[in-house]
């Protein structure tokens, strides 16, 4: 069971400032919380196989596959500045 001096601590690390109801609030609720995760340590899960997802899901790419533009130049003067064959851009690193 947590008690109010937990709630307090965690409030404190957290940077809340609760009142005396929201303290005595919070205690039951996250009692409560942890009273759940107790039953669910109960369980056996020894043949459940640990995942990180409940359902399995993975993203949908396609393969990227070089194809040169033939208007080069085209692109090249959609650029709000370019310097030869090169786009220009301002500077972000310092030398420093």
């Amino acid at each position: 069971m947590i008690d109010i001096e937990q709630v307090r601590k965690v409030a404190h690390l957290a940077r809340l400032e609760l009142t005396a109801q929201e303290e005595e609030q919070f205690t039951t609720q996250l009692g409560n919380i942890l009273d759940y995760f107790q039953q669910l340590s109960e369980l056996d899960v020894t043949d459940v196989p640990p995942t990180t997802r409940a359902i399995d899901v993975s993203n949908v790419t396609r393969t990227d596959e070089l194809q040169p533009y033939p208007e080069r130049e085209a692109i090249l003067q959609s650029a709000p500045q370019q310097e030869g064959d090169f786009f220009k851009v301002p500077k972000i690193l310092n030398e420093q």
